[in-house]
């Protein structure tokens, strides 16, 4: 019996608990802090136990799980996989994450590689099939003699079509806290030779439209640091490098006055509960009332009141008479607002978009190649987003276990042993990019 150990049952556990349970001679253990979600992922497969687990309670019964698992997944916030890892290296457990490496996490690299054991993170959609998807392209036309000149990849997580149904074009997959805490990034990214430093007072400023095919434009804005893809991917010869997060129009100009306002700030405070979340607004601009808020906040921001900005921040209810929740910081305010507003309805899909622009010169030729995802959550079911990041660190784990990926130490998935097996079943469960080859 081949023992997981799969830590949170967050937003995008299930299909990825349902894939493991699904493996012959598999047993699972879900630890979560609310026991329900496990034992409702689980349902009447006998290979699975549901068990209570709150790592910043039970640090000590960490431990414990990990010794009894051959392989763990962190589910958990990326603050908690370093301290996962160092209780995998102790007791000679794998581990699989779908977040990115910290510089703590590949100082456990050789620990790892002693232990025998791999830490495989970033194996999830973005990043994780992201990464998968653009090396096969990249390693092939190196292979065939080619230079990647130029590489763009966007992704986001949207409602479909059909479910944009609010001004702001967009809707919680994943956890509210987590989008908001994004939006405090700074960014980097190469382009034409030069590295374009975007700081988070500029980062939602600094977008451009995306066509995408069957979806008109959307907008993109660029995503962390880019440039250490140039040597992760291995392409010192490309001169653009842009990773960037794709969003309907409006997110952007809405967002960027968001962070003008401040309503990101993760300074704690006491002064929160009792207020409205028109005085919010208004102690944010410097105003000692809420009689002309709205007028005071559009002059404030240099926007119209009948502007696009405007009519979304009145939507989602920051200048009503309404109490704010408990809430230690400002920005939690704001991410118990939009959770209430920002869900999907059962019967609503959500959407995953990923493309990757290419310009690669052969020594014959130069082409333009493009490379699409467009997957849609099921209704009542799993969301595309939980498929798109559980289902790669569900493969990865049966592949690891099966002994086809032999791999030690911290590794991300950009070696043909892992990304090549991993898309391979991806695409027979439905999950396959769309490529498109363009002669320039």
């Amino acid at each position: 019996m081949k023992n997981v150990l799969v830590l949170g049952a967050g937003l995008v556990a299930k299909p990825l608990v349902r894939y493991l349970l699904e493996q012959p001679g598999y047993s699972v253990t879900v630890a979560s802090r609310t026991v329900s979600k496990g034992t409702a992922m689980i349902g009447d497969q006998p290979n699975g136990r549901a068990v209570a687990f709150d790592i910043t309670k039970d640090a000590e019964a960490l431990g414990s799980l990990v010794a009894e698992a051959d392989l763990a997944i962190s589910l958990l916030p990326y603050i908690y996989h370093v301290q996962v890892a160092e209780e995998c290296v102790k007791h000679g457990c794998h581990l699989v994450t779908t977040s990115y490496v910290k510089d703590e996490m590949r100082a456990l690299d050789d620990a790892a590689k002693e232990a025998g054991i791999i830490l495989l993170n970033e194996i999830g959609l973005d990043p994780g099939i992201d990464h998968m998807s653009a090396k096969i392209i990249i390693d092939r036309a190196h292979a065939d003699g080619g230079k990647v000149l130029s590489f763009r990849s966007y992704c986001g997580g949207l409602p479909a079509p059909e479910a944009n149904t609010n001004p702001y074009g967009y809707k919680f997959s994943w956890s509210p806290r987590g989008v908001l805490l994004a939006g405090r990034n700074d960014a980097l990214y190469l382009e034409n030779g030069e590295e374009v430093d975007v700081p988070n007072s500029k980062l939602f400023a600094t977008h451009y439209p995306v066509s995408v095919e069957g979806l008109g434009n959307l907008d993109t804005y660029p995503n962390r640091d880019s440039t250490p893809y140039v040597e992760i991917y291995d392409i010192p010869e490309t001169q653009t490098m842009y990773r960037g997060t794709l969003r309907y129009p409006g997110w952007c100009d809405t967002w960027q006055k968001i962070v003008e306002l401040g309503l990101l700030d993760l300074a704690e405070r006491d002064d929160l509960s009792g207020m409205t979340y028109a005085q919010l607004i208004a102690s944010m601009i410097g105003l000692q009332d809420t009689t002309d808020l709205e007028t005071e906040l559009a002059t404030h921001l240099g926007i119209e009141t009948n502007s696009g900005v405007m009519e979304r921040f009145k939507w989602l209810g920051l200048l009503d008479d309404k109490p704010i929740p408990t809430a230690p910081t400002v920005l939690d305010a704001v991410a118990d607002l939009m959770q209430e507003k920002l869900q999907y309805s059962e019967l609503e899909r959500d959407m995953i978009v990923l493309l990757h622009d290419f310009v690669i010169e052969y020594p014959d030729r130069k082409e333009h190649v493009t490379s699409t995802l467009i997957d849609f959550g099921v209704p009542g079911s799993d969301t595309s987003m939980a498929r798109t990041v559980g289902l790669p660190a569900a493969i990865a784990t049966k592949l690891v276990l099966d002994g086809k990926i032999n791999l030690t130490g911290v590794h991300v998935p950009v070696l043909p042993e892992i990304y090549e097996p991993v898309l391979d079943e991806l695409a027979q469960l439905g999950i396959e990019m769309k490529e498109q080859i363009e002669k320039l």
